[in-house]
């Protein structure tokens, strides 16, 4: 065992190591049990979570494509009150920091998740603006800065828990919403979320999907999500969780050095469910193999 330093600050949000699992692609941690030592992940972003009970999209809703996965699952979870009783007390036997992901259709919605969630003993929220805005013609929440500035201040006046916000890359200019849910209270910013594709059936001449679209993830989104995570480090002042097709520690590095502080595993969890220790401890090697001390050292490294 090295004496390399492996704990992160999330703007007071500690962590034990930089190494957190994607929400939806994790379940809420339990799932892993037999693959992955629960107690060695820095933080699990557990399963979408919303006010009600959601049986999701119509199937099929997952499609393979070239060096990715295509999925338009709908948030199928079985809401927050449920969680509550039955889910989170079987988390906190671990010591990864549980961090609740949130979804709403209105403002109120995700006000109304950080209220219940507010003393419930969770580390932190991360907030899906992902999500449409049904106030607005179903307009995605993070496509405009004034509307993911608007949900961050809701939710902050109902929590003092850190918050995480994701953000989408569906967006022309991802430093103009990055900036403003910084403005808006968000302690921590995460990025990417998916993006949106497609994929037809050349013999049946339709879409794959029931839902037609859906979000792109896995190694093909990587490099749009490191130059995402690149720009955002250089805008904002929170720090970062970086994601988006990271299937190896060499990729975790990548974003560590483009300014992430944290990684957070997503699409590679369904192809190796052993992979988040694998990353962990190939962040580890890199750090002694280079002679750093502690993983804060190369964050932002690559910035010029």
């Amino acid at each position: 065992m090295s004496n390399v330093n492996l704990k992160v600050d999330l703007n007071g949000l500690q962590l034990a190591n930089p190494v957190t699992t994607a929400s939806g692609t994790f379940g809420f941690g339990e799932e892993y049990k037999d693959y992955v030592d629960l107690n060695k992940l820095g933080a699990v972003m557990v399963k979408g979570t919303t006010l009600n009970p959601k049986q999701g999209n119509a199937t099929p809703r997952i499609a393979e494509t070239s060096s990715g996965m295509l999925n338009a699952i709908g948030l199928q979870n079985p809401g927050v009150d449920y969680f509550l009783k039955n889910i989170l007390p079987e988390t906190k036997q671990y010591d990864f920091k549980t961090i609740v992901n949130i979804s709403g259709n209105t403002v109120e919605d995700y006000a109304k998740l950080a209220s219940k969630l507010d003393e419930s003993g969770v580390a932190a929220l991360e907030i899906n603006i992902s999500c449409p805005n049904v106030k607005k013609g179903g307009l995605a929440f993070g496509t405009q800065p004034a509307m993911a500035a608007g949900v961050v201040e809701a939710v902050r006046q109902e929590t003092d828990l850190p918050l995480i916000t994701k953000l989408s890359p569906n967006v022309a200019d991802i430093t103009a919403i990055a900036e403003a849910v910084e403005d808006a209270g968000t302690d921590v910013i995460s990025l990417i979320n998916t993006l949106l594709g497609m994929k037809i059936d050349i013999q049946q001449q339709e879409p794959v999907l029931a839902n037609k679209m859906g979000g792109l993830s896995g190694p093909a989104i990587k490099p749009v999500a490191v130059r995402m995570v690149y720009q955002v480090a250089q805008a904002v002042d929170v720090p970062l969780i970086g994601m988006g097709g990271i299937s190896n520690a060499e990729d975790a590095v990548e974003f560590l050095l483009a300014g992430a502080d944290a990684i957070s595993i997503g699409t590679a969890n369904f192809v190796n469910p052993e992979v988040s220790m694998e990353i962990l401890a190939g962040i580890e090697d890199y750090l002694v193999e280079n002679g750093y001390d502690s993983v804060e050292e190369i964050v932002g490294k690559a910035i010029k």
